[in-house]
């Protein structure tokens, strides 16, 4: 594993913040220095944050005219080189479903977090609601599998934004965090260690930027900003990026490959937390901001 451990952007101690404040200072802490968005209630907090926050570490803010081109703006950064995220809400999660299936087809590794709001269309805007599930698995078109994580705490926004970008990094996928609204503007205690484990990007100098004969099934991360000369589109590609449309074979093994190194390693990604299942007949699974209703009326 390429982990490194690294000190915190924070000073260690506990903190007042709310989930969105949190998420911005977990992406921060786990190295990411780009970040594109537009405002959209009920996310906007993390944005306008990390706008505040980013002059500290240098990073790059740009807010976008649209949803569309936060998306692939977040992704061109990712393969100049840099660690990058964008946040939204249902609308804006709907109109990045096509940069979310390039993005996976191309193996780039990002981070969206959408905090959830009352649907559908424009809805109620100022409610809570956490329906975007199915959205999050089959939002774009085509057979792909991404990561989602459901934080439950505001010490779990902080701590899944980190996960999140570890977990991107490591699979060379996309990785949702998927809050809502409730979770997004509540304000608990979060604890802020002096020190963090982040994966570091796997990179071998002209090495296939889709190879495939990894024992893992993912292929070393390049990148343009590092002087590599890559070929990167959104069609089925062979393993230097070359577009092989016509050919079944290379379709098949793009497409297995890119599912396998997520179906093979469900294990290490799935994580979840059980109570009171020694004697229990009954198991109620419940996700998110939902799950401490869940196990308030357990209990």
């Amino acid at each position: 594993m390429s982990f490194r451990v690294i000190d915190s952007t924070f000073s260690a101690g506990h903190y007042y913040f709310s989930g969105n404040e949190a998420v911005a200072e977990g992406a921060i802490a786990a190295g990411c220095r780009y970040y594109a968005g537009y405002p959209i209630t009920p996310s906007s907090e993390i944005m306008e944050r990390i706008s505040v926050r980013f002059k500290d570490v240098h990073g790059v803010f740009m807010q976008m005219e649209d949803e569309i081109a936060s998306i692939c703006s977040v992704i061109g950064a990712v393969w100049a080189g840099a660690k990058a995220m964008t946040a939204t809400s249902g609308p804006g999660f709907s109109l990045m479903q096509e940069g979310i299936g390039y993005a996976a087809l191309t193996e780039t590794p990002l981070v969206i977090v959408n905090i959830q709001r009352a649907g559908p269309g424009t809805g109620q805007a100022t409610r809570v609601a956490s329906g975007d599930l199915m959205q999050a698995k089959w939002g774009s078109h085509g057979d792909y599998y991404i990561i989602a994580l459901s934080p439950w705490s505001v010490q779990e926004m902080y701590d899944q934004t980190i996960n999140a970008f570890n977990l991107a990094e490591q699979y060379r996928v996309p990785v949702f965090v998927m809050g809502d609204e409730a979770i997004g503007h509540l304000r608990e205690r979060v604890e802020v260690k002096a020190t963090l484990k982040v994966f570091n990007r796997k990179k071998k100098k002209g090495a296939p930027p889709f190879g495939a004969n990894q024992n893992d099934g993912i292929p070393p991360m390049p990148s343009f900003g590092e002087g590599e000369k890559l070929l990167v589109t959104g069609s089925t590609h062979n393993e230097i990026g070359i577009r092989k449309t016509d050919d079944p074979e290379v379709h098949s093994r793009l497409v297995n490959r890119i599912n396998e190194k997520i179906l093979n390693n469900r294990d290490r990604i799935t994580r979840t937390d059980s109570y009171h299942l020694e004697d229990a007949e009954v198991i109620i699974v419940s996700y998110g901001f939902t799950a401490r209703s869940a196990l308030f009326a357990i209990e």
